[in-house]
C-alpha cells in the first residue's frame, strides 16, 4: 500500500504550521517548527510571493498531510464531497474525519493519526464487533469502534489507554474506557473540526 515514508517534520515546516503528525513530540520543545519556523531546503528562508493558485495548493496539501492521504484518494474524496448535498468543503472534511484511523486517533486510542493507521493495519481494532484492518474505512453514526481483547495485552495499547484517560473526546464521539470502546454519535460540525485548513480554497483549487 502506497504511503509517505519521508520525514514528517519537514511537512509541517513546509506548510508553516503545526500539523501534529508526530503525536507527543509536537507538544514538546523538540518540535521542528518551533525550532526552525521556515520551509526546509536551501531556499527555505527566502521570501517568496505566492500566487492565488499557490495558496489553494498549499491548503490542499495541508489537508492531505494532516490525514495522511495520497493525491488520488484525496481527489476521490473531493468528488464524493461535491456529489453530496450541502457545502462541498465541509462535506470533504467530514469524510476525512470519518476515516477509521482518524476516529481511532480522536478517541485517544493512538498518539497520532500515523500511529492509529499502523494500529488499525495490524488488526487491533473492531467496528461493530468485527475485526477491521482498513484505515481508510469510512465510519458512520452509530458505529462502535473497539479494541480487540487480545490486543489489550499489548504494552503499547496499555500505555495508550492510560494516556487516553487524560485526553478529552470531541463532542461527536462517545468513549467508554471501561469497555475500551468508542461510538460515533453524529457527523461532526465544521466548528468541531480543529485542523488549520481553509477548505473553501481546496474547493477553488479543484474548481479551476
Amino acid at each position: 500500500m502506497a504511503r509517505y515514508n519521508g520525514a514528517v517534520c519537514r511537512l509541517c515546516r513546509r506548510e508553516g504550521v503545526k500539523l501534529y503528525l508526530k503525536g507527543e513530540r509536537c507538544y514538546s520543545d523538540k518540535c521542528a517548527i518551533d525550532r526552525r519556523a521556515y520551509a526546509p531546503g536551501q531556499h527555505g528562508q527566502g521570501r517568496k510571493k505566492v500566487s492565488e493558485y499557490g495558496l489553494q495548493l498549499r491548503e490542499k496539501q495541508k489537508a492531505r498531510r494532516v490525514y495522511g492521504v495520497l493525491e488520488k484518494q484525496f481527489a476521490s474524496y473531493y468528488k464524493e464531497a461535491a456529489r453530496r448535498k450541502g457545502i462541498t468543503g465541509e462535506n470533504l472534511l467530514q469524510i476525512l474525519e470519518s476515516r477509521l484511523d482518524n476516529v481511532v486517533y480522536r478517541l485517544g486510542f493512538a498518539s497520532s493519526r500515523a500511529e492509529a493507521r499502523q494500529l488499525v493495519r495490524h488488526g487491533h481494532f473492531t467496528v461493530n464487533g468485527k475485526r477491521l484492518d482498513i484505515p481508510s474505512y469510512l465510519t458512520k453514526p452509530g458505529d462502535v469502534i473497539g479494541i480487540r481483547e487480545k490486543s489489550l495485552e499489548s504494552p503499547r495499547i496499555k500505555e495508550l489507554l492510560e494516556i487516553a484517560e487524560t485526553r478529552t473526546v470531541v463532542p461527536w464521539l462517545e468513549r467508554d474506557l471501561d469497555a475500551k470502546t468508542g461510538r460515533i454519535v453524529r457527523v461532526p460540525a465544521r466548528d468541531e473540526i480543529d485542523i488549520p485548513v481553509a477548505e473553501q480554497m481546496i474547493v477553488e483549487y479543484y474548481s479551476r
